[in-house]
């Protein structure tokens, strides 16, 4: 849950990249520190992962660092190699309700098994890259976090390599979706951003008055544990808001999460350049 304290277009048309469907399926193992919710949480991102694997393939990469030391027994020079494995495709939308199976191993442990149909797109050169941060109780990046604690500030950091519009998205347990940028009393309905300038949301400090009187964000929850996604959504492309719902002064606009999806799914689509980082949260009641 989220509450919000307000204080203080025409879609780009270019060249749209191939879609396709795919499916995947992954069975996560818990360990007995696990959630129920963060075994759910896991299964779902390993499905989603499967299905780009056997549909895009993957990207293996390896650098090889030098580290200089030097101690009481002189100067001394050892490498390290560092690998990474990247799909080579990213998820546009869900098709349908991820299926979910629980069953229980020998010692005890959760196993969630997860089975999901989509649509997605091989990676290109063209979506636009992005710094962002969520951060908690402060105002800068030293205060990156994604752990949360009842009645924690959220504040957001984000910074483009070019100029841009911006629109934030939590999306609760619930899949119930919460429209966070623009702001709640934003007049112009939009969040343009200047190339290279570090901006900070929903922050009374640094804010920029261009984007309106500030909401400011406080996360809470009712649950030992609860597990919340930011969709944070970039492009240089000027793209018209998702249909939501107004509730009243200290709640964000909201909307289904279908709904969402379909926005979401729609404007990626005509769009190419638009970049979207998704950021889970843990908030802990």
């Amino acid at each position: 849950m989220i509450l919000a304290l307000a204080i203080t277009l025409t879609p780009f048309s270019g060249f749209a990249l191939k879609e396709m469907s795919v499916n995947g399926e992954y069975t996560f193992y818990g360990d007995g520190s696990h959630s129920r919710d963060e075994c759910k949480r896991l299964a779902l991102e390993g499905a989603r992962i499967e299905a780009l694997k056997s549909a895009f393939g993957t990207i293996v990469s390896q650098d090889i660092v030098q580290h200089d030391m030097v101690n009481d027994g002189g100067e001394s020079t050892y490498f390290s190699a560092m690998s990474a494995t990247e799909v080579k495709g990213e998820w546009i939308a869900d098709d349908g309700e991820p299926q979910f199976t629980y069953s229980v191993d020998n010692d005890g442990n959760l196993v969630v098994k997860c089975s999901i149909k989509g649509r997605a797109r091989e990676l290109s050169n063209e979506s636009t890259d992005f710094q962002t941060l969520v951060l908690r109780n402060g105002n800068e990046a030293r205060f990156a976090d994604t752990t949360f604690a009842n009645g924690d500030d959220l504040k957001l950091l984000v910074k483009a390599p070019v100029d841009g519009f911006l629109a934030v998205f939590l999306v609760g347990e619930d899949r119930q979706t919460y429209a966070l940028l623009p702001y709640l009393n934003d007049p112009d309905g939009e969040v343009k951003i200047k190339r290279g300038k570090e901006y900070v949301f929903f922050d009374t400090e640094k804010a920029d008055s261009k984007h309106g009187p500030v909401d400011q964000l406080v996360l809470t929850s009712e649950s030992p544990s609860e597990y919340n996604r930011i969709y944070v959504v970039f492009s240089p492309n000027k793209f018209s808001r998702a249909v939501d719902t107004y509730t009243d002064e200290l709640t964000p606009r909201s909307l289904s999460f279908d709904s969402f999806n379909r926005w979401l799914a729609k404007c990626r689509k005509i769009d190419p350049k638009m970049g979207v980082k998704i950021i889970n949260l843990q908030i802990k009641g």
